[in-house]
């Protein structure tokens, strides 16, 4: 019995140690894993503590604006937001002050703010940047043309026209009137001559510049000007027009009548013409005449509401009311917002004893005369 009692605990003894000896071993196992991890963990908790500083730094020093921050300013100007895109781009001019474009766009900004001047001094500075800007020295030109400042719009405008010899027409427009505002008309003549194709000393450009100068009122100038484009070239279309325009401006009327007739000779089909030759038999109080003239105007062009107002007019006078109130009445029917049919047709009816209507339409004709003087 013994040997089996020693036996038997020899192999608990055994058993014994081969569970203590995997304790161990399971033990160093899991402090190392538990050693692994907390290496892992601390390479983690390195690595973001990196990061955290790389960001600390990243947002103390002020990063550069993406190339796309400038269209951003654009898309804002598109939109109408010219303070907000301002404010922007000077942002970034402030962060970037050597950052290409910026001040070019700056100006952009200032120009469709209608601040013509500082819209000006950022050009130039555009232009210091990149001379071959040629953009950039068209709004130069037209920023000091819109500030009132044609003399200096001159030099700008006249290198834009070496560039776009006949693509641009409205920088060739406006270096035309900086002539004509400097008193330069023999280059204005050019100028214009240049924008409707035409040779500078023909009768054409003579004309062309003479209606730009009357719409300018330079009267006298323009008046020799028109005067010149006859001599030149008496069937010349729409020259006696012109002229008579000028007399009739002038309340010349025999001296307008003359010109529009003779420009009828040569022209009979300009609805305009008679028109304005029934306006200058009005003035002589020759009703008759106007009516029929006018008449003709609008056998011609019924898109007009000029013939149909001083048909009004001429009907009023002549005491046919009521056919009076059927010119008006379809003059407003094309310019409901213009206040002298209003006016006249609110006189007729008065005339006609419809007092309600002609206290509405004489209320009316004042309030768009009020508004139409309220704009810029």
């Amino acid at each position: 019995m013994a040997p089996r009692f020693l036996c038997s605990n020899r192999g608990e003894m055994q058993i014994a140690g081969i569970r203590m000896a995997s304790l161990k071993f399971g033990i160093a196992l899991s402090l190392a894993g538990l050693l692994a991890v907390c290496v892992n963990l601390g390479a983690q908790l390195a690595a973001a503590q990196e990061k955290t500083a790389q960001d600390s730094v990243k947002q103390t020093v002020p990063a550069a604006p993406p190339d796309a921050s400038l269209g951003q300013a654009t898309l804002l100007m598109q939109q109408g937001k010219n303070e907000e895109a301002l404010k922007f781009l000077e942002s970034i001019a402030a962060a970037e002050p050597a950052r290409r474009g910026v001040v070019r766009q700056i100006g952009i900004a200032y120009y469709r703010k209608n601040d013509f001047l500082k819209a000006a001094a950022s050009f130039k500075k555009a232009l210091e940047e990149d001379p071959s800007d040629n953009e950039a020295v068209q709004l130069l030109g037209l920023s000091y043309y819109l500030a009132g400042r044609p003399a200096e719009a001159i030099g700008p405008l006249e290198k834009v026209q070496t560039w776009y010899p006949s693509a641009n027409v409205d920088a060739s427009y406006i270096l035309g009137i900086c002539y004509i505002q400097t008193k330069d008309y023999p280059s204005a003549r050019k100028a214009f001559a240049k924008m409707f194709a035409v040779p500078s000393e023909s009768a054409a450009s003579y004309l062309f510049t003479a209606r730009m100068l009357f719409r300018h009122e330079y009267d006298p100038v323009a008046e020799e000007y028109a005067k010149k484009a006859v001599e030149l070239d008496p069937k010349l279309p729409l020259a006696h027009a012109l002229l008579g325009e000028l007399y009739l401006y002038k309340s010349r009327v025999p001296e307008a009548i003359e010109q529009f007739q003779k420009e009828l000779e040569l022209n009979p089909g300009e609805a305009a013409v008679y028109y304005k030759l029934a306006d200058g038999y009005a003035r002589l109080q020759k009703y008759e005449e106007a009516e029929r003239l006018l008449q003709r105007s609008i056998w011609l062009d019924s898109t007009s509401t000029g013939p149909y107002i001083l048909m009004g007019k001429v009907l009023e006078k002549k005491g046919e009311t009521a056919l009076a109130v059927r010119a008006l009445q379809r003059a407003l029917a094309m310019d409901p917002n213009n206040p002298i049919p209003h006016h006249l047709l609110g006189q007729a009816y008065r005339e006609l004893g419809r007092t309600e209507e002609a206290e509405r339409e004489l209320k009316l004709a004042e309030q768009l005369q009020v508004q139409q003087n309220a704009k810029p």
